[in-house]
């Protein structure tokens, strides 16, 4: 037990160094193109840093011989995973260095507010409450956590659309600006013009994909967590601060997808929808957990 104990707080901290070292050198290789070391320091990082969280998780599944989403710190270090990994996938696809730029810090900050903000005993590891001895807990939280990341990822793309717009706007500064931020090949000569529509598209087209997949997970996890809340309170729905939330970020993420696929709306007005749900996603996940008490009691801060 105590070399688990070590081998933890080891992981803890090498974490947040990789986390550190992924975050500094990505955004160094966003200003200096030409430097292929930069960009294989924060791929290198970011690689090491979803691997050390893993084995974080493994050691505390190991020791508390129950899958680690328990709390809200366990569902900090599930969901800095998960956003690492989207973000790696997404980089295969999405041929811009700036997906990682603001997806790092977001990590970086939700780890050391899950490390330094909360109270040391939410990160020890004890035993299940009566509430969560389930075989729902693996099922429900995991997908409520692998929603959250793909929503919030998909979301920050509508935010970073809107920001490269603003920036495009601006006739000074767009053509330098925009092409700076996009991989291009080497032999292919596109004017600023050009590189500006293609970057936005793609930035639009992977939010969208983004959102529509986390959609069907966010759902499922509702629903999963009904069936738990009414198998272990004796009701479906109680419109608990964290149930009411979700289904407000439910709501929006639902009519951002209703103007896409039935108005046929797209580019600006759909990324200001998504923009919106980046905020209503974080008060769901964090933000109900400063207000006070509910029926999911142990993921509240005291």
């Amino acid at each position: 037990m105590v070399e688990l104990k070590t081998i933890q707080s080891f992981l803890m901290d090498t974490t947040l160094y990789f986390l550190v070292g992924s975050t500094l050198s990505s955004w160094i290789n966003l200003f200096f193109l030409e430097s292929s070391i930069w960009s294989f320091i924060a791929k290198l990082s970011t690689f090491l840093s979803s691997f050390s969280l893993i084995l974080l998780l493994l050691v505390r599944w190991e020791t508390g011989k129950y899958f680690p989403l328990s709390n809200l710190y366990e569902s900090i270090l599930f969901l800095c995973v998960i956003l690492l990994i989207a973000q790696q996938l997404a980089e295969l696809k999405l041929s811009t260095r700036l997906i990682k730029c603001l997806n790092l810090p977001l990590v970086l900050c939700l780890y050391w507010f899950g490390n330094s903000g909360l109270p040391p005993e939410m990160k020890t590891i004890t035993s299940l409450a009566p509430s969560l001895q389930s075989n729902w807990l693996m099922m429900h939280v995991s997908v409520m956590m692998l929603s959250y990341a793909t929503l919030i990822l998909g979301s920050l793309l509508s935010l970073l659309f809107l920001i490269l717009q603003f920036y495009s706007s601006k006739q000074k500064e767009s053509g330098t600006f925009l092409s700076s931020l996009s991989v291009v090949q080497k032999n292919e000569v596109l004017t600023n013009k050009t590189i500006q529509l293609s970057l936005l598209e793609i930035i639009d087209i992977w939010s969208y994909r983004l959102i529509g997949l986390g959609f069907p997970f966010l759902t499922l996890g509702i629903i999963s967590g009904a069936v738990w809340a009414n198998e272990a309170w004796g009701a479906y729905w109680s419109w608990d601060p964290k149930e009411s939330w979700a289904l407000i970020t439910w709501l929006i993420f639902a009519i951002y997808l209703h103007t896409r696929l039935i108005k046929g709306w797209s580019g600006k007005k759909t990324a200001a929808i998504g923009s919106l749900g980046f905020l209503i996603i974080w008060i769901c996940y964090l933000g109900v957990n400063f207000l006070g008490k509910g029926l999911h009691s142990y993921g509240w801060i005291s």
